[in-house]
C-alpha cells in the first residue's frame, strides 16, 4: 500500500488556523518520510481551548513559518497521493481553508474528493471501543503522544494498515 497520511492541529475553533501539521509518507508498506513542521497561524492567535488540546502556544509559533512557506513540502507529499487522516472531514477541511487563505488552490493537489478515514474504519470494527484515536492505539499497542501532529499521523498509517487486515506497517525511520 502506497499513501500518505496526515494529521493538523489547529490553533482556534476555525479551520483555517494550521499550526502544526505532521505527514507521513508510506510506499508499498514502509514509512519512507516523515515531516513536521509548527505553522504560525493567521496573526498567531490562540484559542485556550485549543492551546489546552496540544499545548502548542503563541511563543511557541512566534518564529515558525507562514503556511505559504511550508506548502511546497506539503504539496510534494500529497500531490495525486490516497490520503488517510483519522478524523478525514477535520483534516482535509483544514488543509482547504487554510489554502484557500492563502490563495492556493487545492485541485492542484489532484486528490480524491474524499480522503481514507481510519476513525470510520475503527467505528466500523468491533475490535476497537471507539473511534477516538487514543482509544483505537492501545487496543492495537501503537505508541501515541496524542494530539503531536507527527505522532498522529503516524499512528494513523498503522491503524490504516491494521483496519484493513493488512500485515503490520515498517516504520524504517523510528
Amino acid at each position: 500500500m502506497t499513501f500518505a497520511s496526515i494529521d493538523f492541529e489547529t490553533a482556534t475553533g476555525s479551520r483555517n488556523s494550521a499550526c502544526a501539521v505532521g505527514i507521513v509518507s508510506v510506499e508499498n508498506g514502509i514509512i519512507t518520510d516523515e515531516y513536521y513542521t509548527l505553522i504560525k497561524p493567521p496573526n498567531n492567535e490562540y484559542n485556550w481551548h485549543n492551546v489546552q488540546v496540544h499545548g502548542i502556544t503563541e511563543e511557541d509559533t512566534q518564529n515558525a513559518p507562514e503556511f505559504k512557506k511550508i506548502y511546497p513540502e506539503i504539496k510534494k507529499r500529497l500531490q495525486g497521493k490516497i490520503v488517510v487522516a483519522h478524523n478525514e472531514s477535520f483534516d482535509r477541511s483544514v488543509l482547504q481553508k487554510t489554502m484557500a487563505l492563502n490563495d492556493l488552490n487545492y485541485s492542484e493537489l489532484k486528490l480524491s474528493d474524499r480522503w481514507e478515514c481510519t476513525m470510520k474504519l475503527c467505528r466500523a470494527n468491533n475490535k476497537y471501543p471507539s473511534g477516538k484515536l487514543n482509544e483505537c492505539c492501545a487496543v492495537d499497542n501503537i505508541k501515541l503522544q496524542h494530539h503531536e501532529a507527527l505522532s498522529d499521523a503516524r499512528a494513523c498509517a498503522k491503524l490504516f494498515f491494521n483496519c484493513r487486515g493488512t500485515d503490520k506497517i515498517i516504520n524504517n525511520n523510528k
